[in-house]
């Protein structure tokens, strides 16, 4: 079981004086994910990995998006494609837990360079507008699985692999939508359980994750709000920018500004 936090708990994460930055990430990343839809692993993980590490980012990313995502994806069940969508979780499912073992022996530092260049990387691939067009065999479905169970894992980002293959399908936007919500939230659990067996979820990250769920909720709102009436175009760039700067703010080499 997760340990809940206390009220100790609470108002040592409170305290501290890398909370308030922490927020601001958190609402950052929240307006981010509903302005564009997606990114907010990008500009969360390598952010909150600079202010306290890799160890306490991802866990607490994941409580809150499977908190917060949970009711809207709960009516995507019967819409997504579970034909395309079990095997790819089938096969992250079983790469998740090595994901977990790097998270736990990587050093924080060394991670934090490695999650700034995926991070960069995966952008790059997003914003250059590349698609999977091949047949989605089992070797290649089998291949993104494992790609995203170990980002997952390691980083909580699972994203970018998994869209580019499903994007490039011949499924209909609103399938593909569902197909991803119902992915994520499944990988979300998944993860959960292999972070609660490791002795991840601990009472300070739990702690951590219920503060600065609240502004992440209500930033995803705002941002969501605010997609309307804007232009694909100028959200994308939007959106990439904001992720760009995250990776390069979280560098190791700027750690004695940012703490």
């Amino acid at each position: 079981m997760i340990d809940l936090p206390d009220l100790p708990a609470l108002t040592a994460a409170l305290t501290e004086r890398r909370f308030i930055a922490a927020v601001a990430i958190a609402a950052l990343s929240g307006f981010v994910r509903g302005f564009s839809g997606f990114g907010s692993a990008l500009v969360y993980i390598p952010l909150i990995s600079a202010v306290y590490e890799p160890r306490i980012a991802a866990p607490t990313l994941l409580l809150i998006d499977l908190v917060g995502s949970a009711p809207f994806t709960v009516r995507e069940l019967t819409r997504c494609n579970w034909r395309e969508v079990v095997p790819i979780t089938a096969a992250a499912a079983l790469a998740v837990p090595l994901g977990t073992m790097a998270l736990i022996l990587i050093d924080p530092i060394v991670l934090r360079w490695m999650i700034a260049a995926l991070v960069l990387s995966l952008l790059a691939v997003l914003a250059s507008g590349w698609r999977y067009r091949g047949r989605p065999t089992l070797p290649v479905t089998t291949g993104v699985g494992v790609i995203t169970g170990l980002g997952s894992g390691a980083a909580q980002i699972a994203g970018p692999a998994v869209i580019i293959f499903w994007l490039g399908g011949a499924a209909d936007a609103a399938t593909v939508r569902a197909n991803l919500m119902v992915f994520f939230l499944l990988m979300d659990a998944i993860t959960g359980v292999s972070y609660l067996a490791q002795g991840i979820l601990k009472p300070d990250v739990v702690a951590l994750a219920v503060l600065l769920g609240v502004p992440f909720i209500v930033s995803m709102w705002i941002g969501s709000r605010w997609f309307h009436g804007t232009s694909d175009q100028a959200y994308r760039r939007a959106a990439y920018a904001i992720i760009v700067v995250a990776a390069i703010v979280s560098l190791p080499l700027w750690d004695g500004w940012v703490r």
